[in-house]
């Protein structure tokens, strides 16, 4: 498939890109590629058809103009801009494939497979999946003091944030549709059920997205989990130059921090930024990505099951005037290093 490049469809109508370098199989656009092939882009679509299918692509990803892609390659087929022997050859190339791939013997999936969608099995190694990514990344105020595990049996907790009960911001774009979208969305765990699920039978619950004032000076709360992110998406739309924590995030935090010993997580599919007297009033920060569907697999770990063993795939920098950031840089000053990543594994003291 061609892919935009640098923000033009040029690629599309390179003929020698298309028929010298890749010979074999077939072509495909990228989604409304040929739009950039004229400025505006889509002004002139007869144009983009013709130079994009004479120059070599078989099949066009057209978007919301596939009729009028019919209309143009028909008028342009007719007129003799586009050679029926172009159009014959796109046609081989596809059929091609799909007559190695077996479709026209078993044109169809086999539906019985759709069984195993989402079996325990399933459900399972995404969960072992969500364990072995958590990174954490800070582990009390005193080094010396570990704050996570975190008791299962306290008597009052106080779990908050836009993304403490939301299936879909768990899981983040393409899930179900492109850009993804927050709530319920399909079955599965959030970290408000995990937790649940996870403390004992006398431990009391309380879920406020957006704590009161009453809950915040309540003197018998023993921890709160916030847990905070960004909103689903995908492509483009998630183009951010700022790379703050969305929602009002780190003053909700820092709200709840104030008053109650605080375990964060964030929610997100990269890094965001996180202002250094954030990270001080709060007692454990934990990034866990986009967990998917399984938010046992935060609890497993939060609560002391299984140790963290994750470690930050990506360097997590200071602010947005960093960035691009890359270890071996000369000025390689991040608020977490490339690799890094803390464990709550408790040391076995010695007599």
């Amino acid at each position: 498939m061609l892919l935009f490049v640098s923000g033009t469809g040029n690629c599309c109508t390179s003929g020698y890109t298309l028929r010298n370098i890749m010979p074999q199989g077939f072509v495909i656009s990228d989604w409304e590629a040929l739009d950039r092939l004229s400025r505006p882009h889509g002004l002139n679509y007869h144009h983009c058809v013709s130079s994009a299918v004479n120059a070599g692509i078989d099949m066009v990803m057209a978007g919301g103009k596939h009729e009028q892609f019919l209309e143009d390659l028909i008028s342009l087929a007719k007129s003799g801009e586009m050679p029926m022997a172009r159009i014959d050859d796109a046609v081989e190339r596809i059929l091609r494939v799909k007559f190695v791939s077996g479709l026209f013997e078993h044109p169809f999936a086999d539906r019985s497979l759709l069984d195993m969608v989402g079996c325990k099995l399933h459900r399972e190694l995404a969960r072992e999946a969500v364990r072995k990514s958590l990174v954490l990344l800070k582990n009390g105020k005193d080094p010396k003091k570990s704050f996570l595990p975190l008791d299962k049996n306290a008597k009052k907790i106080l779990i908050a944030g836009t993304h403490a009960d939301d299936l879909g911001y768990q899981c983040g774009g393409w899930t179900k549709t492109w850009k993804g979208t927050g709530g319920r969305i399909t079955i599965g765990t959030t970290i408000l059920d995990a937790v649940k699920k996870s403390v004992g039978e006398e431990t009391e619950v309380i879920y406020e997205k957006y704590p009161s004032p009453d809950t915040l000076a309540s003197q018998d709360i023993s921890y709160a989990i916030v847990a905070v992110g960004e909103e689903p998406y995908a492509e483009f739309s998630g183009d951010n130059s700022v790379l703050v924590i969305p929602f009002n995030g780190s003053d909700l935090i820092r709200s709840v921090a104030e008053r109650i010993p605080t375990l964060a997580i964030l929610v997100s599919g990269r890094p965001l930024v996180l202002e250094s007297q954030l990270l001080e009033k709060i007692d454990a920060f934990v990034a866990a990505w986009l967990p998917g569907t399984e938010g046992e697999g935060i609890t497993d770990v939060i609560f002391g099951n299984y140790e963290f063993t994750g470690r930050l795939p990506v360097t997590w920098f200071r602010n947005v005037g960093q960035l691009p950031m890359n270890t071996g840089d000369n000025a390689y000053d991040p608020l977490f290093p490339f690799g890094f990543g803390l464990s709550n594994k408790k040391e076995k003291s010695s007599d």
